[in-house]
C-alpha cells in the first residue's frame, strides 16, 4: 500500500505543534501500526531528518505505552492497542491523521509522546492495600465469590494506557480510576482501605485537571481490555457510601 500519514509534530510542550505530512510506500498489510513508523523513521533518520517520537515497549498489548490518536478515534479504528492494530485495516491511497492524547492532564512531551504520571499519581494516592500478603496463598485459602473475582479480574486488566481519557470529550479518567477501585475493592485483603482508597484517589483524579465524567460512554467504547461502563457505577457507589459514612461520623 501506498499511504499518505499527516502525523503531529511538536518539539515540547511549550511549542507549537503542527500537522506533517509524509508519503510512505510499499506498506505491507501485514505490518503493525508501530512498525509502519519504524520504516518511516528508518527513512527520516537516513535523510538527515529528526524521527517520528512515539511511546512504545512491549509491543504485545499488555503495557499500553503506545497511545495515539489514529484518524480521531483513540488506538485506531479497531478495538485494541495501537501495537496491535495492523494496516491490513487501511486500504492502498488511504490518508492517516495520527496525533498524540489530548487531555489537560496528559501534557506533550514530544510529538506523538505525552507525559501520563497523573495516572501514577491517582495509583499512588490509593492503588494499593496494606495487608501484608507474604508469600503466594495456597489456592482457594480465601473464599472469594466467584462473581465477584471474576469482576476484579476483569477491572484488573486496565493497562492504563489511556485511551478512556483520549476519548471522552472532557477528558476524564473516570474508567481508570474506577477500574483501580474495582479490582482491590471487590476482594478480602483489599477491603481495610475500601472506603478511604475511593475518596483519595478521586480527590487526586480532581486534582490532575481531568474533567468529570457526564456517562458518554466513549471511555467504555475504545478500551482495549474491554473495561465496562459499569465500573464507575461501582466507583460511584463506594464514593457515595464512603461520603455519607463520613458525614454520619
Amino acid at each position: 500500500m501506498n499511504l499518505t500519514l499527516r502525523i503531529w509534530r511538536q518539539k515540547g510542550s511549550e511549542d507549537k505543534g503542527r500537522m506533517v505530512r509524509y508519503e510512505v510506500a510499499d506498506v505491507s498489510p501485514d505490518m503493525s501500526f508501530l512498525e509502519m513508523l519504524d520504516v518511516l523513521n528508518e527513512r527520516l533518520t537516513l535523510e538527515g531528518e529528526e524521527p517520528v517520537a512515539f511511546d512504545h515497549d512491549c509491543r504485545e498489548g499488555i503495557c499500553g505505552m503506545c497511545g495515539m490518536v489514529i484518524n480521531g478515534v483513540a488506538h485506531g479504528p479497531e478495538v485494541t492497542t495501537a501495537c496491535q492494530l495492523h494496516m491490513r485495516s487501511f486500504s492502498d491511497g488511504d490518508t492517516i491523521d495520527i496525533e498524540p492524547w489530548r487531555a489537560k492532564a496528559f501534557p506533550v512531551v514530544k510529538d506523538l509522546v505525552v507525559d501520563r504520571g497523573a495516572f501514577d499519581r491517582i495509583i499512588q494516592a490509593g492503588g494499593y492495600i496494606s495487608a501484608p500478603t507474604g508469600s503466594a496463598p495456597d489456592a482457594h485459602s480465601i473464599p472469594v465469590a466467584k462473581a465477584d473475582a471474576d469482576r476484579a479480574f476483569d477491572a484488573a486488566t486496565c493497562i492504563g494506557c489511556g485511551a478512556c481519557v483520549a476519548a471522552c470529550p472532557n477528558a476524564s479518567a473516570m474508567l481508570f480510576t474506577a477500574a483501580k477501585v474495582t479490582h482491590l475493592g471487590l476482594l478480602p485483603q483489599g477491603q481495610p482501605e475500601r472506603a478511604s482508597r475511593v475518596v483519595r484517589m478521586v480527590d487526586q483524579m480532581d486534582a490532575e485537571d481531568f474533567g468529570g465524567c457526564t456517562n458518554i460512554g466513549e471511555c467504555a467504547a475504545v478500551c482495549p481490555k474491554g473495561i465496562p461502563l459499569e465500573t464507575i457505577s461501582r466507583l460511584n457507589h463506594d464514593l457515595l457510601g464512603s461520603l455519607s459514612g463520613a458525614d454520619a461520623k
